[in-house]
């Protein structure tokens, strides 16, 4: 089965308006910009966004956010975007936040079909408030509900055209776990390799968890640095 799609505009061009979407990456590293660049395009608005962040005012996540098509994020950390801030204390945005680790289990989980789950994280917190708890071998834990995505965006270094996928060291980060929770998961690659040619115990995320997969061109493979430190002497 080929699942390779001529472009990112056609692989997202049926996402509608309201649309729930899972979106890999972390900060600025291995975020599906190609795909979100042509959904910015298409015009879907009024999305929820499940991903850690909502990337920077002007880069990922952070243009949907800039151009009002999102109306609610689900997210670990909201820190470096300050239209999300501006666009939350003024009601304009719906925000639910997640410890790191939940965030993760919960789109896992969503992947695999677990409906639910507990976990210790965040006993005690504002994020136990309405959730049930349960008392565990003298431990206190919070009941979870997994997450799932009509689609998600992912980004990956390498993939062939059954959809099976390899990503880039850091770059795997929330990758995998969101593209298991959407039930129509859009995979963008940097290279695009033909069936067999993977050897398997290279595969970090099978082809099932995958429905379309589009090549980045390679004028197109901008990777942003979300903060760069420099020293007095120049040096980076």
């Amino acid at each position: 089965m080929d699942k390779t799609s001529p472009s990112a505009s056609q692989a997202v061009a049926d996402i509608p308006a309201g649309a729930t979407l899972a979106v890999g990456g972390f900060g600025l590293c291995g975020i599906p910009s190609t795909l979100i660049a042509a959904l910015l395009d298409q015009g879907a608005d009024r999305l929820s966004v499940v991903s850690n962040n909502c990337g920077v005012d002007d880069w990922g996540l952070g243009l949907l956010l800039s151009a009002g098509r999102i109306r609610k994020m689900t997210s670990s950390y909201v820190g470096e975007n300050k239209e999300f801030v501006r666009q939350y204390l003024a009601g304009e945005l719906d925000v639910e936040l997640l410890p790191q680790g939940t965030l993760a289990e919960s789109l896992r989980a969503g992947g695999l079909g677990i409906p639910a789950y507990f976990t210790p994280a965040g006993v005690g917190t504002p994020i136990a408030e309405g959730k049930e708890t349960r008392v565990i071998d003298g431990r206190e834990y919070l009941l979870e509900h997994a997450l799932t995505a009509d689609f998600a965006l992912v980004r990956a270094a390498k993939g062939d055209r059954h959809g099976n996928l390899v990503f880039h060291a850091s770059a795997r980060n929330f990758n995998p776990v969101a593209a298991m929770a959407g039930r129509v998961t859009v995979a963008e690659v940097e290279q695009l390799v033909e069936p067999g040619e993977l050897d398997p115990d290279e595969i970090h995320l099978p082809g099932v968890f995958v429905q379309r997969v589009v090549v980045v061109p390679e004028d197109q493979r901008d990777k942003r640095v979300e903060k760069r430190t420099v020293t007095g002497n120049g040096a980076v």
